[in-house]
């Protein structure tokens, strides 16, 4: 049976929602630690567990470290970025400083896992002038990208570190890596959990790279399980590339008999609607076909207006998916 996972945030964080979750058929969730520590999510991580006594489960819990990562700076409030608007990245947008020096006329900027595009147009010192291709509202620690540059950064922050130390004293089953580049990722992350006595916590690898794609054969051994992290992978290629990688991931993962995911934007219409469009629905249950051992809902259940409706379809879609391959 596949494990169907929601993600934690303000729109279920309460005990009563994280029941409704689990009586959908949630069977673990995941926290995002780009935005905070384990520590300073401890009062949802008991609801979860509250709500998974009151439900009678044993919930995984997996937490997505930060990781070599991109993001964007912290914001006094969410900015409305419009659509030809001049704006001023490494001021008004902050920016890794790693960055910066990759700021050069013509390059693109991706942002919010692709929904916001800037384009560099000239520089200024500590930062550059970029013109917004495709706007919309940025909101503090979104992800960004720089499209064809390759920015090296250590695998762990020394938040990772920290997180992964105290994993096993907060319950945590997982620990997602993101933006694996090599074995060595992954085998530097296995140290650290290994030594904090975390042996039985389970390590997925993301691929959210074309080098996580290109070096996948190395990685199998490392990794308990492969994430098709769609998101930021989808960044890296243009986007009608993306369906021949997750297919690609998912034949090599099949080979090989490693478990692996799909994630990001299944039900994402859900995050604003009751009801998904057919083409989420087809996708997850394509993604099952594919044979993924594993799904899951981002800002669905973290932010959207219907974290329980959405968590009922992905179960329920999974669920038919599951019968019609058994029928086969």
């Amino acid at each position: 049976m596949l494990q169907i996972y929601g993600t934690l945030g303000p729109s279920c964080g309460d005990v009563e929602t994280l029941a409704r979750l689990f009586q959908a058929g949630m069977t673990g969730i995941r926290l995002n630690l780009s935005h905070g520590g384990l520590a300073a999510s401890a009062e949802g991580i008991d609801h979860l567990h509250a709500a998974a006594r009151r439900c009678g489960v044993t919930p995984r819990l997996l937490i997505d470290m930060q990781g070599p990562e991109l993001r964007v700076g912290d914001l006094p409030e969410p900015v409305s970025l419009e659509t030809g608007a001049m704006v001023r990245l490494g001021e008004a947008i902050p920016l890794p400083r790693a960055v910066l020096p990759h700021l050069l006329p013509g390059q693109e900027v991706l942002l919010d896992d692709g929904k916001l595009l800037l384009r560099v147009t000239e520089l200024f010192s500590g930062g550059a002038l970029a013109r917004v291709e495709r706007g919309g509202v940025l909101r503090s620690r979104k992800s960004a990208a720089l499209p064809g540059v390759d920015i090296h950064l250590p695998a762990m922050t020394d938040s990772d570190l920290a997180n992964l130390r105290a994993a096993g004293a907060y319950g945590v089953t997982g620990v997602m890596q993101p933006f694996v580049r090599s074995r060595a990722d992954l085998e530097e992350v296995r140290g650290v959990l290994d030594a904090a006595g975390g042996q039985a916590i389970r390590l997925f690898a993301k691929i959210e790279n074309l080098d996580g794609v290109e070096k996948l054969g190395e990685l199998l051994p490392a990794a308990g399980e492969i994430v098709i992290a769609r998101g930021d992978l989808g960044n890296a290629v243009p986007l009608w590339k993306l369906p021949a990688l997750q297919k690609r991931i998912a034949a090599v993962c099949r080979e090989a008999g490693k478990p692996f995911m799909v994630v990001t934007q299944m039900l994402a219409s859900m995050e604003q609607n009751p009801v998904p469009t057919r083409a989420e629905v087809t996708d997850v249950f394509n993604a099952v076909l594919d044979g993924a051992s594993s799904v899951m809902l981002t800002g669905e259940t973290a932010a959207g207006n219907y974290p329980v409706e959405a968590m009922e379809y992905l179960v329920r879609t999974v669920r038919e998916a599951e019968a019609y391959l058994q029928a086969r």
